[in-house]
């Protein structure tokens, strides 16, 4: 093996016109429609119906590319195979097949990268609306309006980073003829995390409504900063935060003893010019496909109800020399949400940062742990109570539980592990990220 550093749609006509003015290296001018107000009028004084326009496109826009997001994490962290008889990058460039190497100008890394600014686009325009129009709303509204905003920002930014870290990401792209630097790795989660904590400022004992409707978590300021500190816990985490973790648990909508699948998701149905659930194939599909990697089954402990997750296959799948008898099937339906964060992640935060806190926090993380093992109808833990060990555990519930939500290889490449993953193919590599867009 060579581990190196190698480098649809529910919107409305408004909220597309402005979801297209994106940089890209890093300016495309946006379309003209005589028929809508451009951004320019919007940001000036828009209505109350615009705004609202603009967060429905918003929210469905971060909808768009997530397949390439997923198959960028799944594929690389060992999660699944990504069959497609139209592409062989799939198994070629993510897995680093032979001489093949993350290419910088490929759809797998310019059509998620373009697809998060855009959203980053939207809510710098719908921060612009809300600073400036002169509807009937109040100040509590507007900063709460402004706060989601930003909260949307942050977890964008953060998913551009999962796929670029040492790269880092551009956070002040406000100006597309003066755009920011690319910051480094920390700056950028430091960045993240900034931004977060502002939005929090005025999201969190503001009990107020936002001036329009939201599908992510909650119309109310208050509630939607559980979503906020949720966010701010998982880069926390990232950081080796472990303190900052826990207090951004306790504000969010952690609870040990909660249901785990509390949490925002993205939604998908089959109405006219919606999207359907990207990550979804029919059992037993051929060509277009997701097939697990073999070693999600054969490392699982018996009995892991985790394993529902996965679908024995009337028949094995081969191509490209890899070869799978299980489908990917965390999703049964093409309507089933997708998770943005949960509470069983939150559950397995604290875990961590109990662990890694040590001393009499170890009791802690056992109990976190054993609520997650519990759930996946397993025996309490018996291993050691001692850091190492309680990592090691804890690692291995976020793969089982966490399986198929872009979490294995960030886990594992922030824990300097990724030369544990499963190897495919001899020869093959893994990844630790993405090269820059070429147009960056």
């Amino acid at each position: 093996m060579r581990y190196q550093y190698k480098f649809s749609k529910n919107i409305t006509v408004l909220a597309a016109i402005i979801s297209v003015s994106y940089f890209s290296s890093c300016k495309v001018e946006p379309l003209k429609d005589p028929n809508n107000p451009s951004p320019d009028v919007i940001s000036q004084n828009a209505s109350l119906s615009e705004i609202q326009n603009l967060v429905t496109g918003t929210e469905s826009t971060m909808r768009n590319d997530m397949s390439f997001y997923w198959d960028d994490l799944g594929v690389i962290g060992r999660d699944f195979y990504r069959f497609s008889t139209s592409d062989p990058r799939f198994t070629s460039d993510l897995l680093g097949k032979g001489s093949a190497v993350l290419d910088n100008n490929t759809f797998y890394i310019t059509n998620p990268f373009a697809a998060r600014y855009r959203v980053v686009k939207n809510t710098n325009i719908l921060i612009d609306a809300l600073t400036n129009t002169k509807a009937s709303i109040t100040d509590p509204q507007r900063k709460a309006g402004i706060a989601y905003a930003k909260t949307i920002q942050a977890h964008e930014l953060l998913m551009v980073f999962n796929l670029e870290y040492s790269n880092g990401v551009r956070v002040d792209v406000k100006d597309p003829d003066n755009l920011g630097p690319f910051l480094s790795k920390d700056e950028s989660l430091t960045a993240i995390l900034d931004l977060l904590n502002q939005a929090n400022t005025d999201l969190q004992n503001n009990n107020v409504s936002f001036p329009f409707s939201s599908t992510l978590y909650s119309n109310n300021a208050n509630t939607f900063s559980k979503f906020n500190r949720a966010l701010a816990a998982r880069v926390s985490v990232y950081k080796a935060d472990w303190a900052g973790a826990l207090t951004a648990l306790s504000n969010s909508f952690f609870n040990l003893n909660g249901d785990l699948n509390e949490g925002a998701y993205y939604t998908y149905s089959t109405a006219g010019g919606d999207q359907l659930n990207p990550l979804f194939f029919p059992l037993n599909s051929s060509g277009e496909t997701r097939v697990a990697q073999p070693s999600f089954v054969s490392q699982a402990e018996a009995g892991d109800t985790r394993l529902n997750k996965v679908s024995l296959r009337a028949s094995a799948t081969l191509q490209d020399a890899l070869q799978s008898n299980y489908d990917f099937y965390v999703y049964k339906t093409n309507t089933d949400r997708i998770p943005i964060i949960r509470n069983e992640e939150l559950v397995l935060i604290y875990a961590e940062a109990k662990a890694q806190l040590g001393g009499a926090n170890l009791a802690d993380a056992v109990i976190a742990l054993n609520k997650i093992r519990n759930a996946a109808g397993l025996p309490i833990y018996v291993g050691a109570v001692t850091q190492p060990a309680l990592i090691d555990e804890m690692l291995k519930q976020r793969r089982y539980s966490l399986y198929g939500e872009g979490h294995r290889w960030i886990d594992m490449r922030r824990y300097n592990l990724l030369a544990q993953l499963p190897i495919d193919r001899v020869g093959d590599d893994v990844w630790s990220e993405f090269p820059r867009p070429a147009t960056e």
